[in-house]
């Protein structure tokens, strides 16, 4: 798929808040396994590109890590700027920027991180900046959530979304994006891991998470159907008020030669 035709940077204008509010974080095992694996410690610098509303870059800042959030959609920036408000640990930095230019400094970063993301990017060109933009030895780190298609729940859940118009399609381009990593003679020792996640939610909560997919429908009769058949789901299979959705975090890694 051609990413122009998919218009990545315009997909997540106005869907901030539900995106903050209701998209899984990171399994601690995930996140902990990361830190070691790449050497990382307190006051490393982590650039996380494609932060979004800062739900990595947050995770990370929490562990100790001097975090610096690139984005290129005002509204997904504004979301984690605020988001910062109140925080009882060293927050993250955010400025504007894309993955293939971010305006950082050569061999700046000590790992770069990309977060849901990495599949919008055309990877040779992001490859490239993130090689520039890290220290000697420094790591990329690549994450997504995948929905576990092992749990009934979460399959259902996941062929509605797999449904919308475009979803199969940027699936793809998710299914196969840590294989440009791994692929890179510009990285070494890259390797893949999977760690579970989960995610426990309301009616509201599950209906949130889904309009936070960037292809969900924003016009009013097609967001009935799907807020619909969203509520149908949760009915079908919530527990006591609530419905888990279920997850394999991947986790590629790999080091600058």
């Amino acid at each position: 798929m051609d990413l122009d035709k998919i218009a990545p940077l315009e997909r997540f204008t106005g869907r901030a808040q539900a995106y903050e509010r209701a998209r899984p974080g990171y399994p601690a095992e995930a996140l902990n396994f990361v830190l070691k694996h790449c050497g990382l410690k307190n006051g490393s610098i982590l650039i996380d590109v494609g932060c979004g509303t800062g739900i990595s870059s947050r995770a990370f800042a929490k562990l100790d890590l001097q975090v610096i959030g690139i984005e290129p959609n005002d509204d997904m920036l504004a979301m984690a700027c605020a988001a910062n408000i109140g925080l009882d640990y060293q927050a993250p930095t955010y400025q504007a920027g894309k993955a293939e230019s971010t305006g950082l400094s050569d061999a700046y970063a000590d790992a770069v991180l990309s977060a849901q993301t990495f599949h919008w990017f055309e990877p040779e060109t992001t490859l490239l900046e993130f090689r520039r933009i890290l220290k000697n030895k420094g790591r990329v780190i690549l994450i997504w959530n995948e929905h576990d298609q092992l749990d009934p729940y979460t399959r259902q859940y996941s062929d509605l979304i797999l449904s919308l118009p475009g979803a199969v399609e940027i699936q793809a381009l998710r299914n196969r994006a840590g294989g440009p990593l791994l692929a890179s003679k510009l990285f070494q020792h890259g390797e893949r891991f999977v760690f579970r996640n989960e995610q426990n939610l309301d009616e509201q909560g599950l209906i949130e998470r889904a309009f936070s997919d960037s292809c969900a429908p924003t016009e009013t009769k097609a967001v009935e159907r799907f807020t619909k058949a969203v509520q149908d789901i949760f009915k079908a299979h919530q527990q006591s008020g609530k419905i888990i959705l279920r997850y394999q975090t991947t986790v590629y890694v790999a080091q600058k030669g």
